[in-house]
């Protein structure tokens, strides 16, 4: 290493960004030391100043660390920390900073509510920002932020906040491209207007009661957790969507065209069947289908799905490559009067991939049937993966139905499998 030109010895040691790491490499010679303040990151994990000697601060060391890079452009820290050592560390290279990670830890600190300036007051120095990730923050009152205009990425993990803070922190990042609130209590209408919006991941913690609007109109990728009102105008775009709510019921989705969409997923212990005909309607042009909605009801009386036509539920969907089937849509798609009336020319002619998930022997027959159907008209079907999921019954029946299907994956050996 010593004898590699200044050039080549400050390449290697600027891709170093662990705290201990730039430490030690400063120890080793004057050389080493003088490189080292051209690396670009720095990450201090949560144990850097665990069984550190000597009167210096945490804080003040990382101040001093920060110091002694000529342009600092990423900086991630979750060890703990003060505002007023985050407000120095910002004093030093906020502006040359383009991606900022912090681990706030104040969710169960009331005193964090009366600090001023706060943390997330700090943050706003570092007004050229491109990405900003925070984690475990309690977001009690409006950050005094100025518009990030550079700010591509934000990601919120871990929050205690409400609709109008949430309002104001999306004002100061009108760019944004990439937006990701997981894990956010305290929100019940959630209204966001981003018009160059791509990607957008919500998971709303909670009794799954939220109503979300979102206006963007580049947006190609959507996944919501926890939402039982969904408002989606301008979707000419997305090709990816997820809804899920594992706490309540969906009541209501209204999306614009989907005729981009390529994957949609559909989960959930209730959804109201206007909300289920809606989505599946809207999504005709899909290419994988993840379905795994328990019951439907518009109300508290959990109720099983009506019968769905098995040919025209095919019909509507042509482009359906794989479709992963969970539970109740199973049992819907193997009603009596489903296969009864095939016209003779009937085909799924893209399907290629079918998981289903079998959790009950009732109905074996009727399940068999639909079964052996999508082997027989999937014409591009390559793989079938049934699961059998808990299946719970002292009767023959369930070592019946067992059976059968052991029977169809040995006459179809190349295509079914059992898990």
């Amino acid at each position: 290493m010593e004898s590699l030109p200044d050039v080549i010895l400050q390449y290697i040691l600027s891709h170093i960004n662990n705290a201990r790491d730039v430490a030690a490499c400063n120890c080793v010679s004057k050389r080493w030391k003088d490189s080292m303040a051209y690396i670009k990151a720095l990450y201090f994990p949560r144990n850097s100043f665990d069984n550190t000697s000597g009167g210096e601060s945490p804080e003040d060391i990382v101040k001093r660390m920060v110091s002694t890079v000529v342009r600092l452009e990423e900086l991630v820290v979750y060890s703990p920390f003060s505002p007023a050592g985050l407000a120095s560390w910002l004093s030093v290279v906020g502006l040359s900073l383009s991606q900022l990670e912090l681990r706030m830890d104040n969710l169960a600190d009331n005193r964090a509510s009366q600090e001023n300036p706060s943390k997330l007051d700090c943050i706003g120095v570092a007004r050229n920002l491109e990405s900003l990730k925070l984690w475990g923050v309690l977001m009690k009152h409006s950050p005094k932020w100025d518009v990030f205009e550079n700010l591509r990425t934000l990601e919120i993990v871990g929050a205690k906040l409400e609709d109008p803070v949430l309002t104001v922190v999306l004002q100061s990042c009108p760019y944004l491209t990439r937006l990701l609130l997981l894990g956010c209590e305290g929100l019940r209408s959630i209204s966001i207007d981003l018009p160059y919006l791509e990607q957008c991941k919500l998971d709303f913690y909670g009794l799954g009661n939220c109503s979300l609007s979102l206006t963007s109109p580049k947006i190609e990728s959507l996944e919501v957790q926890g939402c039982s009102w969904i408002r989606v105008p301008e979707t000419k775009h997305l090709r990816n969507l997820s809804i899920s709510n594992s706490a309540g019921r969906v009541y209501m989705i209204d999306f614009g065209s989907l005729s981009a969409l390529e994957f949609l997923s559909m989960r959930g212990v209730q959804w109201c069947w206007d909300a289920i005909c809606k989505m599946l309607k809207l999504a005709s042009e899909v290419k994988h289908l993840y379905m795994k909605v328990e019951f439907t009801g518009d109300y508290e009386a959990l109720q099983p799905f009506p019968e769905i036509d098995f040919v025209d539920f095919f019909n509507s969907h042509p482009k359906l490559r794989k479709f992963d089937i969970h539970g109740a849509m199973f049992a819907a798609l193997c009603q009596r009067n489903s296969l009864k009336h095939v016209d003779p020319g009937f085909v799924i002619p893209c399907l290629e991939e079918v998981v289903i998930t079998v959790r009950s022997p009732l109905n074996a027959e009727q399940k068999m049937s639909t079964l052996e159907s999508l082997l027989k008209y999937g014409k591009n079907l390559r793989t079938m993966v049934i699961k059998i999921l808990q299946m719970k019954s002292s009767h023959s029946s369930a070592d019946d139905f067992f059976d059968e299907i052991c029977r169809l994956r040995y006459m179809n050996h190349g295509i079914v499998r059992i898990e």
